[in-house]
């Protein structure tokens, strides 16, 4: 066993606390005693167990990390010769010679592509003695080497020693990190250039992440630069110093990554090849864990695994209290023969006492079972009563609404007519001159006059079918409806109104424009009550150029805006408490007539209360209009605006 694993307290077994009830009154210090010798095999089992637990997870980890091992250094051996072979290649000594010819510019980067998708590595380059890039594999992409200069990569100023040079860093162009290995272009002694493979061992990663290890490859000053976790990525496993500082940043080796050092109990390093450690995440959670490391490849980096202890701790605790609850048993067979005799009496008492206590139940469940029944009954008959009402209920409403419909419709009757009776004249007058000019021989001047009569029956067509759209009777399912649309058909209606008025209207709606959950009919005729109750504000207001000697003319002007506004859902019937994002359609109509009274802005959505002259109105078009919004699951609501006038707010949830 390895007496440096340090362990967490143990937590005695439930119910051995309660072993005092398990002996009788007059043994209490026999059963003290017991609880005592229970504890105390349980505490020193576990002691026991859980540094055998941490043995043979040690054990079973430097298997795994050996193989790990195995597999990373076959990889990183794989190419370890391609830098050499591809240095002796005529080519790139042709084009050290000639660095400013395209043609073999061309031709070694064809080549370099070509190694490239053959040997399966992320980029191949040739570098001159200065460190510009003459050639690169990724010469066509947006990312290439070529052009850039290398000389502050260890791998470069290795290779212009001599010597290959190995390198694990950040890409400094691409961003991507990667392995790379270089070795020198040499020709009679002289060094004249250096070539450079880069390798990707992103699939290592994939690989460790999919088998469920905490598993990680630091390099010789405890970076850990790959990582089955991603958060653990560029985390240093201690606190590094000023010197090493200073070198990442002059090789760019880990690029903008602040390299912070791991949340640990202890400065981590590779002294002991498996100690227990605490962890916390970014998070504060907190995790006991095993770390083991293990030596791999040629520049001094080590596979660090932390293995989650909470299963071997758990397994020792159950074995420990499993020995504690044995020995507690064993003690209990020597008090077993004695009980016995008293719990069969309390067994013939308790049987007794529940068949009488199950005698009262029974007496009481049929008495409770007659009352329910009859509840139950009266029950049936309200909510009877009451879908009843609620039918009774929608019916008027819908013959309120429509109701509503049918008395803006009258009001707009008389002008309407004058709508049509315009085009009705012209159409009788074009029919003459059509038959005249079919008289006289002039069929052009008749098609013309058939197409002037088309179009106006088109325009009388238009405000029929408006009319007729606006007065059936709306649909129970809500659809997604376009706002601008639906802003268009209530304008429509109170064109004549706005005529009369000698009013302007300002529609200000976003491009493209939002759309509600709504009824389209219904929704027209809430914005018809509103606009027309808007003009209608406007009324006793002076028009344009009216008003006597210099006195401020007032302008009729009423201003529509839609706008989408943030808002929030309650999800506790989804079962998470709180609430979420929604978002909402707000309409707000302003005008700027005199403002609502004080004493009349609390029973404004009253049904039959209006402000207006007998038979000018019933009174509930602002109800009804409450009605159809709430119907809709959004809101309606009025105020005065600082500046004067009123402004009326329809809210409606988004489509």
């Amino acid at each position: 066993m390895n007496p440096r694993f340090r362990l967490p307290p143990f937590l005695p077994a439930r119910g051995v606390a309660a072993g005092r009830h398990f002996f009788p009154s007059g043994s209490a210090l026999a059963g003290l005693l017991a609880l005592a010798v229970c504890l105390a095999v349980g505490l020193g089992s576990y002691r026991l167990l859980a540094v055998w637990q941490l043995d043979q997870l040690a054990h079973t980890n430097a298997q795994r990390l050996g193989a790990y091992a195995v597999s990373l250094e076959n990889a990183l051996a794989r190419h370890e010769t391609l830098p050499f072979v591809l240095s002796q290649d005529h080519r790139l000594h042709e084009l050290l010679d000639h660095p400013a010819d395209p043609a073999r510019v061309d031709t070694v980067n064809r080549y370099l592509e070509l190694v490239q998708g053959r040997a399966g590595v992320t980029a191949a380059y040739l570098i001159d003695a200065a460190g510009l890039t003459l050639a690169a594999s990724n010469w066509a992409t947006p990312q290439s080497f070529l052009g850039q200069h290398y000389t502050f990569r260890p791998y470069f100023r290795e290779a212009m020693e001599g010597r290959p040079g190995r390198f694990y860093g950040v890409g400094a162009t691409t961003g991507d990190p990667g392995y790379f290995i270089s070795a020198p272009v040499q020709e009679a002694g002289t060094i004249r250039g250096v070539v450079v493979v880069k390798v990707s061992l992103s699939a290592f990663e994939a690989a460790w992440r999919e088998s469920g290890d905490a598993l990680n490859l630091a390099d010789a000053h405890g970076v850990l630069f790959l990582a089955s976790l991603p958060d653990w990525r560029y985390r240093s496993l201690a606190p590094l110093g000023a010197a090493v500082e200073a070198e990442l940043r002059e090789t760019r080796q880990y690029g903008p990554y602040p390299l912070l050092p791991v949340k640990a109990s202890e400065a981590l390093s590779f002294d002991s090849p498996a100690r227990p450690i605490t962890l916390w995440d970014n998070a504060g959670g907190r995790r006991d864990a095993l770390m083991q490391t293990l030596p791999v490849g040629p520049l001094g980096w080590r596979l660090v695994l932390f293995s989650d202890l909470a299963g071997a701790y758990g397994l020792a605790a159950a074995r420990a209290t499993a020995l504690g609850f044995a020995t507690a048993f064993l003690l209990a067979l020597g008090f077993f023969a004695w009980q016995r005799h008293s719990r069969l009496q309390e067994r013939r008492a308790a049987r007794a006492e529940l068949a009488r206590a199950h005698a009262e139940l029974e007496a009481k469940v049929a008495e409770r079972t007659a009352l329910l029944t009859a509840t139950n009954v009266r029950l049936e008959e309200q909510l009877d009563a009451q879908a009843e009402a609620e039918r009774i209920l929608r019916a008027t409403q819908d013959r309120a609404l429509q109701a509503g419909r049918l008395a803006a419709l009258g009001q707009m009757a008389a002008g309407i007519t004058h709508e049509l009776n315009q085009p009705l004249a012209a159409l009788n007058t074009l029919s003459d001159n059509a038959v005249a000019f079919l008289q006289r021989g002039k069929p052009e001047g008749a098609v013309e006059n058939l197409r002037l009569i088309s179009q106006l029956a088109g325009r009388m067509g238009r405000i029929v079918g408006e009319l007729k759209a606006f007065a059936r009777r709306g649909q129970d399912e809500l659809v997604p409806v376009s706002v601008r649309e639906a802003l268009d058909h209530a304008l429509f209606i109170v064109e004549l109104r706005r005529r009369e008025l000698d009013a302007a209207i300002t529609l200000a709606v976003p491009d493209p424009a939002p759309r509600v959950l709504a009824d389209p009919v219904r929704l027209e005729q809430v914005l018809v009550n509103l606009l027309r109750n808007g003009l209608d504000a406007l009324a006793d207001l002076p028009a344009e150029g009216e008003g006597e000697g210099a006195a401020p003319r007032t302008p009729r002007r009423l201003a529509v805006t839609v706008a989408r506004v943030p808002a929030y859902r309650d999800v506790a019937e989804e079962g998470a408490p709180g609430q979420a994002p929604a978002s909402l359609v707000r309409i707000a109509i302003a005008d700027q007539g005199p403002g609502i009274p004080a004493e009349v802005l609390p029973r404004l959505f009253e049904p039959f209360f209006t402000t207006k002259p007998a038979g000018e109105g019933l009174g509930l078009g602002l109800s009804i209009s409450l009605t159809i919004a709430e119907s809709f699951g959004g809101t309606l609501a009025a105020r005065n605006r600082p500046e004067g006038g009123a402004e009326f707010i329809l809210e409606l949830p988004a489509a």
